[in-house]
Protein backbone atom coordinates (compact mmCIF):
# COMPACT_ATOMS: atom_id res chain seq x y z
CA UNK A 1 0.00 0.00 0.00
CA UNK A 2 1.42 3.42 -0.83
CA UNK A 3 1.94 5.94 1.80
CA UNK A 4 -0.87 8.17 0.19
CA UNK A 5 -3.12 5.36 -0.01
CA UNK A 6 -2.72 4.26 3.44
CA UNK A 7 -3.06 8.43 4.70
CA UNK A 8 -6.10 8.14 3.15
CA UNK A 9 -7.50 5.14 4.68
CA UNK A 10 -6.60 6.85 7.94
CA UNK A 11 -8.31 9.69 6.84
CA UNK A 12 -11.61 7.98 6.53
CA UNK A 13 -11.17 6.66 10.13
CA UNK A 14 -10.39 10.27 11.44
CA UNK A 15 -13.10 12.02 9.33
CA UNK A 16 -16.03 8.84 10.48
CA UNK A 17 -14.70 9.73 14.84
CA UNK A 18 -14.42 13.27 14.37
CA UNK A 19 -11.08 13.75 14.71
CA UNK A 20 -10.21 14.67 11.37
CA UNK A 21 -8.88 18.39 12.04
CA UNK A 22 -6.46 19.37 9.83
CA UNK A 23 -6.12 16.20 8.15
CA UNK A 24 -5.80 17.85 5.06
CA UNK A 25 -1.98 19.21 5.70
CA UNK A 26 -1.26 15.64 5.73
CA UNK A 27 -2.92 15.06 2.59
CA UNK A 28 -1.56 18.05 0.79
CA UNK A 29 1.63 16.27 -0.88
CA UNK A 30 0.11 12.85 -1.97
CA UNK A 31 -1.50 13.19 -5.64
CA UNK A 32 -2.85 9.24 -7.00
CA UNK A 33 -1.91 10.75 -11.20
CA UNK A 34 0.23 13.66 -11.95
CA UNK A 35 -2.12 16.37 -13.45
CA UNK A 36 -2.11 16.44 -17.45
CA UNK A 37 -3.34 19.69 -19.21
CA UNK A 38 -5.98 18.98 -21.85
CA UNK A 39 -3.86 18.50 -24.50
CA UNK A 40 -1.86 15.69 -22.96
CA UNK A 41 -5.27 14.32 -21.46
CA UNK A 42 -6.42 14.15 -25.26
CA UNK A 43 -3.17 13.01 -26.44
CA UNK A 44 -3.30 10.01 -23.61
CA UNK A 45 -6.55 9.30 -25.02
CA UNK A 46 -5.01 8.93 -28.53
CA UNK A 47 -2.53 7.00 -27.51
CA UNK A 48 -4.98 4.46 -25.38
CA UNK A 49 -6.85 4.19 -28.53
CA UNK A 50 -4.53 3.91 -31.39
CA UNK A 51 -1.20 3.66 -30.06
CA UNK A 52 -0.99 1.04 -26.48
CA UNK A 53 -2.21 -2.12 -28.21
CA UNK A 54 1.17 -2.57 -30.23
CA UNK A 55 3.63 -0.31 -27.98
CA UNK A 56 2.30 -2.13 -24.38
CA UNK A 57 -0.27 -4.70 -24.80
CA UNK A 58 0.90 -5.67 -28.05
CA UNK A 59 -2.28 -7.76 -28.40
CA UNK A 60 -1.81 -8.54 -31.57
CA UNK A 61 0.47 -11.18 -30.52
CA UNK A 62 3.48 -9.38 -32.88
CA UNK A 63 6.63 -11.17 -33.12
CA UNK A 64 8.98 -8.14 -32.92
CA UNK A 65 7.43 -6.18 -29.96
CA UNK A 66 7.20 -2.42 -30.91
CA UNK A 67 9.54 -0.36 -28.55
CA UNK A 68 8.59 1.46 -25.34
CA UNK A 69 7.67 4.86 -25.71
CA UNK A 70 7.94 5.87 -22.38
CA UNK A 71 10.97 6.92 -21.99
CA UNK A 72 11.04 8.24 -26.15
CA UNK A 73 11.93 11.92 -25.01
CA UNK A 74 14.11 10.94 -22.09
CA UNK A 75 16.51 10.16 -24.84
CA UNK A 76 18.35 12.06 -27.54
CA UNK A 77 17.29 9.15 -29.99
CA UNK A 78 14.46 6.99 -31.12
CA UNK A 79 15.56 2.94 -30.57
CA UNK A 80 15.96 3.39 -34.46
CA UNK A 81 18.03 5.72 -33.71
CA UNK A 82 16.76 8.78 -35.52
CA UNK A 83 16.81 12.12 -33.43
CA UNK A 84 14.03 12.04 -30.84
CA UNK A 85 12.54 15.17 -31.64
CA UNK A 86 8.81 15.87 -32.70
CA UNK A 87 9.52 15.90 -36.43
CA UNK A 88 11.26 12.41 -36.56
CA UNK A 89 8.07 11.20 -34.26
CA UNK A 90 5.42 12.96 -36.26
CA UNK A 91 7.32 11.65 -39.37
CA UNK A 92 7.49 7.80 -38.08
CA UNK A 93 3.50 7.97 -37.10
CA UNK A 94 2.36 9.52 -40.62
CA UNK A 95 4.67 7.57 -42.73
CA UNK A 96 5.09 4.08 -40.63
CA UNK A 97 8.67 2.14 -40.27
CA UNK A 98 9.93 -1.11 -40.42
CA UNK A 99 6.13 -3.55 -39.48
CA UNK A 100 4.76 0.09 -37.83
CA UNK A 101 1.95 1.10 -40.31
CA UNK A 102 1.54 4.61 -41.47
CA UNK A 103 -1.05 6.88 -39.62
CA UNK A 104 -1.54 9.30 -42.55
CA UNK A 105 -4.65 10.70 -42.39
CA UNK A 106 -5.76 9.28 -39.22
CA UNK A 107 -4.65 12.16 -36.93
CA UNK A 108 -5.81 15.94 -37.12
CA UNK A 109 -2.69 18.32 -36.77
CA UNK A 110 -4.57 18.82 -33.20
CA UNK A 111 -4.62 15.77 -32.90
CA UNK A 112 -0.77 15.51 -33.12
CA UNK A 113 0.21 17.96 -31.03
CA UNK A 114 -1.70 16.24 -28.62
CA UNK A 115 -0.45 12.80 -28.60
CA UNK A 116 3.19 14.59 -29.02
CA UNK A 117 2.84 16.77 -25.87
CA UNK A 118 1.00 13.43 -24.30
CA UNK A 119 4.14 11.35 -25.02
CA UNK A 120 6.63 14.69 -23.81
CA UNK A 121 5.40 13.58 -20.00
CA UNK A 122 6.79 10.16 -20.29
CA UNK A 123 3.41 8.55 -20.64
CA UNK A 124 2.09 9.15 -17.16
Amino acid sequence: MTGCRALMLVGMVLIRVGMATGFGVLLAGCHSEPLLTAQEREGKHLYQVRCAHCHEDNDLALKKVPPDLHPLFARTTMPSGLPATDAEVRKNVLTGRGMMPSFAGRFSEEQMAALLAYLHTGLR
